[in-house]
């Protein structure tokens, strides 16, 4: 089985933090956003991975090829112009193919290998309370009947949730050729739900797969939520005397913490150095270094100094902020 993953958006929601870091490779519970997908989709059986990247493509790029080993084939979009233009490029690599398509910007906390046990086309769906801000479906008799982009009057709340199965792709990629060649769009972009509603024109049965956990990765508020969610439970071993860890945390290897009160709910990615300080529900990326700091809510870029700061902080890679 192959997965293709759309990974090519510049996180906007996200920024100053995704000016020098792609959206999918901020930490999150103890490894990046990224992370967590594809250790989800090894574990449901994929073996191969159709990765789709842009926006800061290099990092990502060495991300895999660093930490998987495993047939990766690195597919580029250019031009942001939709999630259907997007997967019309793995064609060469992913077509004819038993395929999951997973969005790289949400975590969703399943059983992936249950999917294809669901039917041969399966997609997978979440009632939300907005559904004005997703892709909604309606369903008849266990079958997806018609799906439609942010929609101004939804016919349901049922949300499509960014995970997609395909026991044949053949039948996505010629749709995705049709909205692309029929100049289909929706909020100015090839839209995959207009693809999968040219599937649906033609006879492809989807099942709804309900994904009970989905977590959205998309600004500081969610992002932080979905840490907080995803650390529960977890303790952090860490070995420090000098220092009190309040789990839930995550301490990264080589880090390390004097004089300090971090967690709950606080991600140290590794290699930082953290003294004299207060940290709670915040995610500190690696090689970060804080002194003398009372950080609340924060989310710190790599390798950011911080000292004598009190309050929230929101930063890029490389920054610097001292008291004033």
């Amino acid at each position: 089985m192959k997965a293709v993953i759309p990974l090519a958006g510049i996180g906007k929601r996200l920024r100053p933090l995704t000016h020098t870091c792609p959206k999918a490779l901020v930490p999150v519970a103890g490894k990046p956003i990224l992370g967590h997908i594809v250790d989800s989709l090894i574990d449901a059986g994929v073996t191969e991975l159709v990765p789709i990247i842009g926006y800061m493509g290099g990092q990502i790029r060495d991300y895999f090829l660093e930490d998987y080993d495993m047939p990766v084939n690195f597919v580029i979009q250019e031009d942001q112009k939709g999630i259907a233009h997007a997967v019309s490029l793995t064609r060469e690599y992913a077509d004819n193919s038993e395929l999951i398509i997973i969005l790289g910007d949400t975590i969703i906390d399943a059983d992936f290998s249950k999917i294809p046990e669901a039917g041969d086309y399966v997609l997978g769906v979440r009632e939300v309370d907005d559904p004005h801000r997703f892709g909604i479906c309606e369903v008849s008799g266990g079958i997806i009947t018609g799906i439609e982009e942010k929609p101004e009057n939804p016919k349901s709340n049922l949300a499509v949730v960014g995970i997609y199965y395909f026991k044949d792709s053949s039948l996505l990629y010629r749709s995705c050729e049709h909205v692309i060649e029929n100049d289909i769009r929706t909020k100015d972009e090839y839209q995959l739900t207009d693809a999968l509603s040219n599937m649906i024109e033609n006879d492809v049965k989807f099942v709804p797969y309900k994904i009970d956990n989905w977590f959205d990765c998309g600004k500081v508020e969610t992002l932080l939520e979905t840490n907080s969610t995803l650390l529960k439970g977890n303790k952090s071993g860490y070995a420090g005397k000098d220092s009190l860890i309040i789990d839930p945390c995550f301490i990264g290897s080589g880090s390390s913490i004097k004089d300090s009160i971090i967690g709950p709910d606080v991600t140290v990615a590794k290699g930082c150095t953290i003294k004299n300080s207060i940290i709670r529900n915040s995610i500190i990326s690696e090689n970060c270094i804080v002194s003398g700091a009372n950080l609340a809510d924060s989310v710190l870029g790599r390798g950011a100094e911080v000292r004598g700061k009190s309050g929230r902080l929101n930063i890029s890679d490389d920054s610097q902020v001292d008291s004033d």
